[in-house]
């Protein structure tokens, strides 16, 4: 997952692999291909036409199609195809499509004054360094930036991305295409799913960036991607371009056991309680699940994930693996051989971070969990999101916390204005309740008493009182909600709202952990630069590349398409073909094919895009690029730059790859192009959309 700066300088091994193109134009963001890479939602895409079309996976974009869907008309069951730009649908407000600008080294600036301190004071000195570079970078209207931490608090970076608010919905087919084989078939090969959705972004008649508006026109971006129409095969090169979410591949040995031995464990137990108890609120009730299938499909794919990344760390025995590494670090570094690093202050600031590291991990069930409970709701998350940002507001915006500033405005106007798209009544209560229960079971070591004065302590009364919370609010009225957007602290406390009442004792609680927490986060972050310098400088004595941990900022990856084998006797092909899915077609969820695509596939036209060594058309394909959670809809180039594929799973072997790399393993799963272009050329044909993308009708 290497910067794009990083690319210059493993040219070579680019070339080797096949690459066609320019390395260094490759990490220039403002030029072609990178400034068309998008963030989109909570994954990528990228421009597809110079009229601001988007593609990105059925899967990022299920937010945007379930707000827009009612059972009435079920954009999610039928799919949906604007006839023209009049027909195309609002995304829900606060969906965004970023556009990255700018990448600037600013670690000097951020670290100036940070020497001597410790704690909440070294971390609160990062933020406001880094608020003061965000607030100068946004000075300009229409953009979103950040300062992001590269190797754990070793260098900073502020990033400037174009903030694109008016986003909409125009192709998107029917979710038995875009996710066939639902869970069944998530994280697995093969695979016949076309996860993808086109959008499109618009702005103001001025050309800059602008809330929904029938008035606003489409944007145009720098460049776009040309979608390819060669054939693919095993061995050409593949090339990536996303915004990975997380990794944690330099964490600590004791973090690595942390993560297999509870953290995992206790993840699928979470995520499948909760998917529990969602089915059987919404069992019968045909709103309530359309309300509630955005989470239920996040969910699913979360429980999934930490079961095969569990499983992965097993089977790669990572703990053991990172440990014995560790170990040998440590034996290097007391070997002395180091250059310049100072061995004993060294050696002092790693056993400094491992025992905070583990004093930490006290609190882990109880904070798990309270961050569960405003997460995943919605109407309780309003009330404490209105009730926190009164509170901040008393107080300089330079000095509100990350996610409170007037920034974060009309984010959390969208939070609000959404919900009713998202809720029901019966079962946020039984989520919360369930939640609650949960957290009503810890030690008592590791319960607030805010917590415990709003939803007491007896398990057998807490559905009354969760019954009172939620009758005695409104709410649920979206007017009633929004206006409390900008009411001050003192009028949200007084408000005869049982759910703001609740959550005005519940703030104060939660500023007071989150001082904890950044004391804990100040320490860590001024210790493991020096823990990230040892690993570096050992892993460069013996010839291995350092990249930083994924951190949702542009990433590239490159390889080629290539098949897996995982295990004795098992062999599989890179590519797949619609024949799986008519093999695969069962009449029922999730293997119900269309009947259109059933037809389409026994008539055989496939035209152009059929493969010409199969004599059928393929649907997806492996590479053996480097992808996580973030690169869901990332685009996938051939050696001259072209689109050939777009990203959205793992294989179930390599799930754990967050955490460690293995090569044996990791393949990356795409949509064909091909695949998706013959869906829109025979079966939900959009002869308007490829002329746009520039394609052939066949």
């Amino acid at each position: 997952m290497w910067m794009p700066s990083q690319l210059p300088d493993i040219a070579k091994s680019m070339r080797e692999r096949g690459f066609r193109g320019d390395p260094k134009q490759m990490a220039n963001l403002a030029t072609a291909p990178m400034n068309a890479v998008v963030k989109v939602g909570g994954g990528t895409g990228a421009f597809v036409s110079d009229q601001g079309l988007v593609l990105t996976n059925h899967h990022v974009a299920f937010g945007v199609i379930q707000y827009n869907s009612k059972p009435e008309h079920d954009y999610i069951a039928k799919g949906y195809i604007a006839a023209d730009r009049s027909g195309e649908l609002p995304a829900n407000p606060d969906f965004r499509v970023l556009v990255t600008t700018d990448f600037d080294n600013v670690t000097a600036q951020v670290l100036k004054g940070t020497a001597g301190l410790k704690g909440k004071a070294y971390n609160d000195a990062v933020e406001r360094a880094s608020k003061a570079l965000v607030s100068a970078c946004e000075a300009t209207a229409g953009y979103r930036c950040q300062v992001v931490s590269m190797y754990y608090g070793a260098e900073f970076y502020r990033v400037r991305q174009l903030e694109l608010r008016d986003v909409r919905l125009v192709y998107a087919p029917p979710s038995d295409i875009g996710n066939y084989g639902g869970e069944t078939d998530n994280f697995m090969w093969p695979r016949h799913a076309g996860d993808f959705t086109i959008l499109r972004a618009y702005v103001g008649k001025d050309g800059k960036p602008a809330d929904y508006s029938p008035d606003n026109v489409p944007y145009v971006p720098p460049s776009h991607l040309q979608i390819s129409t060669r054939n693919v095969k095993e061995g050409d090169y593949a090339m990536l371009a996303g915004y990975p979410g997380i990794t944690y591949r330099h964490r600590t040995a004791a973090e690595f056991a942390q993560q297999m031995d509870w953290q995992l464990p206790s993840r699928v137990a979470l995520f499948d309680g909760m998917i529990r108890t969602i089915e059987t609120a919404t069992k019968g009730n045909a709103d309530a699940t359309v309300a509630y299938a955005s989470q239920m499909r996040s969910l699913k794919n979360n429980l999934k994930r930490a079961q095969g990344e569990l499983e992965g760390m097993q089977r790669s025995n990572s703990a053991t693996v990172r440990a014995q590494d560790e170990q040998a670090m440590l034996a290097w570094l007391r070997g002395g051989k180091t250059g310049a690093l100072d061995v004993a202050a060294t050696l002092g600031g790693i056993q400094e971070l491992q025992q905070g590291l583990a004093t930490a991990g006290a609190l882990r069930e109880r904070d798990q969990l309270l961050s569960t409970i405003v997460g995943q709701t919605q109407l309780f998350r309003s009330a404490v999101e209105l009730q926190r940002r009164a509170l901040e507001r008393q107080r300089p915006d330079a000095e509100r916390r990350s996610g409170f500033q007037e920034r974060d405005e009309k984010l959390i106007l969208g939070r609000l204005q959404q919900v009713q798209r998202r809720y029901t009544p019966a079962v946020e209560q039984a989520l919360l309740l369930d939640l609650v229960r949960q957290y009503q079971a810890l030690p008592a070591a590791q319960h607030v008493a805010e917590w415990d004065a709003v939803f007491g302590t007896d398990p057998a009364q807490t559905a009354d009182r969760i019954a009172a919370l939620y009758a005695g609010s409104t709410l649920q009225d979206e007017s009633r909600r929004v206006g409390w957007l900008h009411a001050d602290a003192r009028a949200l406390t007084a408000a005869d709202d049982t759910l703001l009442k609740a959550a005005a004792l519940l703030v104060p609680a939660m500023v007071r952990l989150d001082d904890e927490r950044d004391t804990r986060d100040g320490e860590s972050l001024r210790l493991r630069p020096t823990y990230m310098q040892a690993l570096i400088a050992y892993r460069k004595s013996q010839g291995r590349a350092v990249y930083p941990d994924a951190n949702s900022t542009l990433r590239v990856s490159f390889g080629r398409i290539q098949a897996l084998s995982p295990r004795d006797g098992v062999d599989y092909r890179p590519l797949t073909t619609v024949a799986g899915i008519a093999e695969k077609h069962t009449g029922s969820d999730p293997f119900n094919a269309p009947q259109p695509l059933l037809d389409a596939i026994r008539k055989g036209d496939f035209g152009t895009t059929a493969e010409p060594s199969l004599k059928t058309q393929t649907v997806n394909f492996l590479t053996n690029l480097d992808t996580t959670g973030g690169n869901s809809g990332s685009p996938v180039l051939d050696a001259d730059g072209k689109l050939i594929g777009l990203n959205f799973d793992s294989n179930w072997e390599a799930v754990s790859a967050s955490w460690a790399f293995d090569p044996r393993y990791k393949r990356a799963i795409h949509v064909d192009m091909r695949y998706m272009r013959w869906l829109m050329a025979k079966v939900y044909p959009a002869p308007h959309l490829l002329r746009e993308l520039n394609l052939p009708a066949q």
